[in-house]
């Protein structure tokens, strides 16, 4: 098979004849049609100086699975999955691996392009809502309106928590945008209470007070820093109220600046996999905040995805498809570094159907 490596420089080295990988026990093999992309995807090999197939988000058919894999038994299934970080088998391939757990069919409707914008991101969101932040999942819906801030709303991890939110009957929402706006507006539901934050107001804080007290209510306890860029983990948790609690989306930073009085919860999606590496990279960030059950909270949301996708209430997000296939992964992977996209993910297609 064919496979992109992902050069330090972000250049990248095309290897024919790569010997086909083998599913462990829980794994499924992916014939990969196409491959999203994510800031790590860049920010991997470009800081820690590595080569590596470093993508994560794949949409395809079923080419194997392992002796223990259960729900993916015919080969030619309609996939999408979320590929273990740092491990072998990555997207950026004409096969790729995944866990069972995190693999999750696709309906008829659903393209390969817009499958490939929801793993890694969507299980984000969900680690960030429900594990994070511990709000009630959908079957057991607050009887109360109970705000939520998503800073970073037009990000692809900031929407999916709007959709997964929405669902749980999560209310007010108030989405902190810039330029995404218009993407934004369309996820929210305003009969709610829902509004939208412009951060390049300069009054972020202030504004949010504002769109609190229009909901009636003044107090909101959960919020998603989806950006974790700029200081904007200050400006959120200083609009949480005493006990309240952040989910924070980026594990290396320091926030030893926020308060002593707000619950600071590290976002890092790789748990759903149950990666002994991951693991040890959460290690001490943990020990009050455990997220048990790793694969099973996974599998629970893989199922959900599966089923949102086909009633309509989880939709992927905007995409933009980079030509070349995986001569198109630097392009990709350059312009993200670059910060020339907004409210959209980056697709290439590897693959014919």
């Amino acid at each position: 098979m064919k496979e992109a490596t992902v050069n330090p420089d972000l250049s990248v080295t095309i290897h024919d004849n790569v010997p086909l990988p083998g599913p462990s026990p829980t794994q499924v093999l992916i014939r990969i049609v196409c491959s999203g992309f994510n800031p790590k995807d860049w920010k991997e090999p470009y800081f820690h100086k590595i080569e590596s197939n470093s993508g994560d988000d794949m949409a395809g058919y079923v080419e194997s699975v392992g002796k223990d894999v259960v729900g993916f038994q015919v080969v030619g299934d309609k996939v999408a999955a979320f590929h273990t970080m740092r491990t072998l088998g990555g997207s950026f391939a004409e096969f790729g691996l995944a866990e069972s757990s995190t693999t999750f069919l696709i309906p008829a409707h659903v393209s390969f392009e817009e499958a490939s914008t929801i793993p890694l991101c969507a299980y984000t969101a969900a680690v960030a809502l429900f594990a994070r932040l511990k709000l009630p999942m959908q079957w057991a819906p607050p009887n109360k309106p109970t705000p939520l801030i998503i800073y970073g709303a037009s990000s692809a991890v900031g929407a999916f928590a709007i959709k997964l939110a929405r669902h749980a009957g999560i209310y007010p929402i108030i989405a902190v945008a810039g330029s995404g706006q218009a993407y934004v507006e369309t996820l929210l539901n305003r009969s709610r209470g829902d509004s939208i934050v412009d951060y390049r107001n300069g009054n972020i804080l202030q504004d949010i007070r504002s769109a609190l007290d229009a909901a009636g209510t003044s107090d909101v306890y959960h919020a998603i820093d989806a950006i974790c860029e700029n200081d904007s983990h200050l400006v959120v948790s200083r609009a949480l109220s005493t006990g309240g609690s952040i989910a924070l989306i980026n594990p290396g930073m320091d926030y030893s600046d926020i308060r002593n009085d707000i619950n600071k919860g590290i976002i890092y999606v790789g748990v759903v996999n149950g990666n002994f590496e991951d693991d040890k990279r959460l290690a001490g960030m943990e020990k009050s905040d455990p997220i048990p059950h790793r694969r099973d909270f996974g599998l629970v949301w893989s199922t959900l995805f599966s089923r949102g996708l086909s009633d309509g209430w989880l939709t992927a997000h905007p995409y933009e498809l980079v030509p070349g296939g995986l001569e198109g992964v630097s392009t990709a992977l350059n312009n993200l570094k670059a910060g020339k996209v907004s409210a959209k993910k980056y697709v290439v297609r590897i693959a014919e159907n």
